[in-house]
């Protein structure tokens, strides 16, 4: 008779294939192997096998910093990786050590799995887990995710389960030839995508597949990723979620909610089901400002604060306390999808240029294919197109290039 977690694990496998998110075969056997509720004790073992992610960790704050990820995305990012037996991979990122054991039984014993995390607490309970589970063979470093694991290097594969916001060279110069990298990368503020990248012919790292996703930010070391999260309306309302680079003035945005609110119809209707996170990713590169998360409950909402008929949380870029953010409406004149529109608070500049980036994604930048191109070390003398789609920008590490391309480039 099989017991309830078991039953469980290969109903939330079951799940995963159904909808079409889990299809390489190796990867279902591990998600079906590694029993997930022995990772996060004392939760119960229904939600340990919920598709969901799992907060074992918060700061001084009560904002988690540690977690068992979303099953989706374990398995959208297992599959990216492309592992196979016999290969040596690094975990940038323990948490319970779940991931590390699903790492271990896809590369089997021939294979090698080091897992590297800044929070000693951290280390010792997925080292723990490990061990109770049959998974001792695992590495587990207490160390800075940033730099890597030199020691065991070079590796076939990567993989950052923490988000990072520029890519550390330390990692790309411990991947072995013919090896890729599995990041969760942040762009441009609140945008964060799960990019393949492998080598070129000429020293680049370009992107062989990416999806959206989200997760904790790297800590606590040489990448740290600090971000901010804003009270727009000083009663926890509605608040804005920035990030360093962003440089925003975010006291100058308290109360901005209440000024002006100006709308600007674009004439841009999502298609059925078509998600906005290849919109996003635009706005995101074309906007001085990057986007932001503005997060608005339903008292803001019913307040009129903010204009979100679909959703609690919306895209938002700023400038000098002015703010403006896409949302969806009623197109108002038959048809399917919704229309996009854009509010704004404050001068109606910044309102208008998101809402021309809309237009301009829908004319250049809708129903094409997205490359993302990493340069070490290159100097930043090389500059974008936007009406070509092509986004350039510097970052400590070297340059980050988004393109929009033509599926056959």
């Amino acid at each position: 008779m099989t017991d309830e977690p078991t039953r469980l694990r290969h109903a939330l496998v079951s799940t995963l294939v159904d909808a079409g998110w889990l299809t390489d075969p190796r990867v279902a056997a591990a998600l079906r192997a590694v029993p997930r509720h022995r990772f996060v004790p004392g939760v119960p073992v229904r939600q340990a096998y919920a598709n969901d992610v799992v907060h074992t960790k918060f700061d001084v704050d009560g904002r988690p910093i540690s977690a068992a990820s979303q099953p989706r995305i374990v398995a959208t990012m297992l599959q990216q990786a492309g592992i196979r037996a016999g290969d040596q991979v690094l975990e940038i990122g323990l948490g319970t050590g779940y991931n590390a054991a699903l790492l271990a039984e896809l590369t089997g014993p021939d294979g090698r799995v080091t897992s590297v995390d800044v929070d000693a607490d951290i280390v010792e309970a997925a080292a723990a887990n490990l061990a109770a589970t049959g998974y001792a063979s695992v590495r587990v470093v207490c160390g800075d995710g940033a730099l890597g694991h030199p020691p065991t290097a070079p590796f076939d594969v990567v993989i950052a389960t923490v988000g990072a916001w520029d890519v550390p060279s330390a990692w790309l110069d411990q991947i072995a030839e013919g090896g890729r990298l599995v990041v969760p990368q942040r762009i441009r503020g609140a945008i964060t995508r799960s990019v393949v990248y492998q080598r070129d012919a000429a020293g680049r790292w370009v992107s062989v597949d990416h999806e959206m996703c989200g997760f904790m930010p790297l800590r606590g070391g040489a990448a740290d990723d600090p971000h901010h999260s804003h009270d727009l309306t000083g009663d926890g309302r509605a608040r804005l979620d920035v990030y360093q680079e962003q440089h925003v003035d975010t006291a100058a945005l308290t109360g901005v909610l209440d000024q002006p609110r100006s709308q600007i119809r674009t004439g841009v209707r999502l298609r059925g089901d078509e998600s906005l996170e290849w919109l996003w990713l635009w706005l995101a590169c074309a906007l001085p400002g990057g986007l932001g998360t503005l997060h608005a409950g339903r008292a803001a909402r019913d307040a009129g604060l903010v204009v979100a008929p679909y959703g609690v949380w919306l895209m938002a870029t700023t400038d000098h306390g002015t703010l403006a953010y896409a949302t969806a409406v009623d197109p108002g004149t038959g048809g399917d999808g919704v229309e996009i529109a854009v509010v704004g608070h404050g001068q109606q500049g910044l309102a208008e240029r998101l809402a021309a980036e809309v237009v301009r994604w829908d004319r250049r930048g809708r129903d094409r294919a997205v490359r993302l191109i990493l340069e070490p070390d290159a100097a930043p003398d090389t500059v974008g197109d936007a009406d070509q789609g092509r986004f350039v920008f510097a970052m400590p590490s070297g340059l980050l290039t988004v393109r929009w391309i033509d599926d056959a480039a």
